[in-house]
């Protein structure tokens, strides 16, 4: 999507009326069902999935039902946000590219996890600036195959 697609996309969600204001702060939504995603929502997404997951409620093609149902409950209610599985969905394959990246970083040499502070380590600044530069390239090459195959 293209950045003025996405500017306009954000000040269509940002000029929706809030519902309940004054009682209540919810997340806007589009007409399309994109909700913006907020740390707090996210901690309340992964820890119910985290208990779930401790249960043996996710099956080889993934989360059970009753998990969904139970997601979507805790999120509404915590979060004072209204949302749907799709939106769950949506956000789960967020989760995984998030995480297949992190994974690939955490097995470069160079990269590590600070566990105190949650969140990635690099040894020095031109290491990430090199790991930035070249995935840069492989985009840029990745989307000019993509036109030439006009995909």
């Amino acid at each position: 999507m293209d950045d003025q697609l996405m500017e306009q996309v954000d000040s269509e969600i940002s000029a929706a009326p809030a519902e309940n204001q004054g009682e209540m702060s919810m997340i806007m939504q589009s007409s399309r069902g994109y909700v913006t995603w907020n740390d707090e929502m996210d901690k309340v997404l992964l820890d119910t999935f985290v208990e779930y997951f401790n249960k043996g409620d996710r099956g080889q093609n993934g989360w059970k039902p009753h998990v969904y149902t139970t997601a979507v409950k805790n999120v509404r209610e915590k979060c004072n946000v209204n949302i749907t599985k799709s939106n769950i969905d949506s956000h789960s394959e967020t989760f995984d590219k998030h995480y297949h990246v992190i994974s690939g970083l955490l097995s470069t040499s160079g990269f590590g996890w600070d566990w105190d502070k949650n969140k990635l380590k690099v040894d020095n600044d031109s290491l990430w600036d090199d790991y930035v530069e070249l995935n840069l390239v492989l985009i840029v090459l990745g989307c000019f195959y993509l036109y030439i195959l006009d995909i």
